[in-house]
């Protein structure tokens, strides 16, 4: 009696029969499973084969049987082509093995590797005939053809010198010093001793801007000439003055600058300016310190930072070319805060930086001490501000805008205690410093004046108003100072009886009573001179202590042509305001200062109306002069 078959063993029967292969069914619509042992016989069947046919090329060469040959097809159940079944008498313990495996909870099994992928090799590169070619086209100016074949050589023997020392000179002619300098020291390391890569190396360091470099490399050269050398001698000994003058405190700024300029025509074309002569260019210019080289180190700076903004050195080029400029703004920050935040950023990328350091501080410094002397003066205290300008002005020696500025500053405090000469040098060494400095200019021709010489004070009004025509107080100042010189040809009152110009009343007086207890006749008596000098004194004294004749003689009124009538009826006599009078030697006075004589005098009708109050001042060193008192 057959026994029925178990579950299990029914639906292991019916998987089988399920999955049972067929010889027409295609490879890929096998079973995962089947499809992979498929693919892993097969590469054994492949490697198999190999093996046989290497076999049989080494034995004589003979018939092989038709039935030695591997059949690739696909046997009957579930083995794979080319493999024995699990059932067969010869099957091995893997075969049978390999059906229960299904590629993820059993065996592991690798992927067949692919055949390796082969480049045919590169066709090999006749060095000799690259440079060959490279010569050619060298000869041919076609520099950058000659680097292309010159390239190929050295890649084919990286360890000859010759094509090295060939594609640095097509570098040199194409302009490209900086690569040439590569390929030169390469192959003078692999030929220290030939004559013909030196001269080359050295010539690219005079084109670089690196004298001393090639002056040292001249020097391995046993045959190397004067003329070989002139150029890298020239930029080395102009480099060392430049350098000389600015660090000399009595150097000279443009002098280092022509220096650079003769060094810089050594450099190969289109070679850009190294950095040290550049860092050298910015220096000669601060000490110059005029606007126009300012600007210079401005721009010096701003390349630098262009290609390194975190350069520290450039930043506190620009801070000084702000701190020494010293402008003020109507809009934004000050030079001195320019100057300190460029400071203070060169110092956050490098706390060691001294000069960063150096001139905050001093700028700080001299800024603090401006302050305090410009206080001082404002508040009238003018002898200690000319103390405090006097201190400020030691602080830095270098800073020539600033120190022009307390000098002329210092200067007017001189004339508010008339002090006119100290006043007068004070703005010349202003000027030596700034010759632009208008302010120092002014000051210097009222201080000028003020100390008694006119005649100059009035060329120097002269040559401001040429200098800036359209300036009306200049206009002014002018036929001020050439009334006074007009006054200062008659007799000086003032000085006759030892006043100033401003004594009062009884100053006048005790000083006219001390000058006739000595001159007076009876003391004197046949003395004509004394009797002369008598007369001056009593011609002072009536004059001075007369306010109308006072304000007359002040104001110059009494040099006038006599057809002012006594500024009575000025329409007619004063020529409608176009000079005083008809006749020579007249004065030409201002239509305001005029207008301001009138109503001072109360009105044009006579001189004796309204003698008393008016006192007319136009900016003098002491507040101009004083026409009617």
């Amino acid at each position: 009696m057959r026994k029925s078959k178990s579950p299990k063993k029914h639906d292991k029967d019916k998987n089988k029969k399920k999955y049972k292969h067929d010889s027409d069914t295609h490879p890929l619509n096998l079973p995962p499973d089947q499809l992979r042992k498929l693919t892993v016989q097969m590469a054994r069947q492949e490697a198999e084969a190999e093996a046989n046919a290497n076999k049989q090329s080494a034995a004589p060469e003979k018939d092989v049987p038709e039935t030695n040959k591997t059949e690739f097809t696909l046997p009957q159940g579930n083995s794979p082509p080319g493999q024995p079944s699990k059932n067969a008498p010869d099957a091995s313990p893997e075969a049978a093995d390999e059906e229960t495996t299904n590629g993820v909870n059993g065996h592991d099994e690798r992927s067949p590797t692919p055949p390796p992928h082969r480049v045919p090799p590169a066709p090999k590169v006749d060095p000799e005939a690259c440079k060959a070619a490279g010569n050619k086209f060298f000869k041919a100016k076609d520099y950058d053809r000659a680097i292309e074949e010159y390239t190929k050589a050295v890649e084919a023997d990286p360890s000859n010198p010759t094509y090295l020392s060939n594609r640095a000179a097509a570098y040199i002619s194409a302009n490209k010093y900086s690569q040439a300098l590569g390929d030169a020291l390469q192959a003078s390391r692999l030929d220290p001793d030939n004559d013909k890569i030196l001269h080359r190396l050295a010539r690219i360091y005079t084109s670089l801007g690196r004298p001393q470099d090639a002056l040292d490399t001249y020097a391995r050269i046993p045959n190397a000439s004067a003329t070989d050398t002139a150029a890298a001698h020239k930029a080395l000994q102009a480099i060392e003055v430049a350098e000389k003058q600015i660090n000399s405190e009595d150097g000279n700024g443009n002098m280092a600058i022509w220096s650079i300029e003769q060094a810089r025509q050594t450099l190969g074309p289109g070679t850009p300016t190294p950095r040290r002569w550049q860092i050298l260019k910015a220096l000669a210019n601060l000490k110059v310190g005029t606007a126009n080289a300012l600007g210079e180190v401005q721009a010096i700076a701003q390349s630098l930072l262009r290609e390194n903004p975190m350069d520290a050195e450039a930043m506190v080029l620009a801070g000084r070319a702000f701190y020494l400029r010293d402008e003020k703004s109507q809009q934004g920050k000050s030079d001195y805060e320019r100057a300190e935040d460029y400071f203070r950023q060169a110092l956050s990328l490098d706390p060691d930086n001294a000069d960063a350091r150096k001139y905050l501080r001093t700028m700080k410094k001299l800024d603090r001490a401006k302050t305090e002397a410009n206080d001082l003066f404002k508040r009238g205290r003018y002898s200690e501000a000319v103390a405090a300008y006097t201190e400020a002005l030691t602080i830095d020696p270098t800073n020539k805008a600033t120190n022009a500025k307390l000098l002329g500053n210092r200067a007017m405090a001189h004339m508010k205690i008339k002090e006119f000469e100290e006043a007068k040098a004070d703005c010349d060494q202003a000027l030596k410093l700034d010759p632009s400095y208008m302010k120092a200019r002014k000051t210097r021709a009222k201080a000028t004046g003020e100390a008694g010489d006119w005649e100059q004070a009035v060329k120097d009004w002269k040559a401001l108003v040429e200098d800036n025509p359209s300036d009306s107080e200049l206009n002014k100042e002018l036929r001020n100072a050439e009334l006074e010189l007009k006054k200062s040809k008659r007799k000086d009152y003032y000085k006759i009886l030892g006043v100033d110009k401003d004594a009062g009343d009884k100053e006048i007086e005790k000083a006219y009573k001390r000058k006739a207890a000595v001159l007076h006749p009876d003391k004197t008596m046949g003395d004509k001179a004394k009797e002369e000098e008598f007369k001056d004194c009593l011609e002072a004294k009536e004059t001075l202590l007369d306010p109308q004749k006072r304000h007359i003689y002040d104001t110059g009124a009494d040099l006038m042509e006599p057809g002012m009538g006594g500024m009575g009826g000025y329409p007619g006599g004063m020529g409608g305001f176009g000079g005083m009078g008809g006749g020579g030697g007249g004065v030409q006075i201002d239509p305001e200062m005029l207008f301001n004589m009138m109503n001072g005098m109360g009105g044009g009708g006579g001189g004796g109306g309204g003698g008393g109050g008016f006192r007319y001042s136009n900016g003098g060193g002491r507040g101009g002069y004083s026409p009617f008192g």
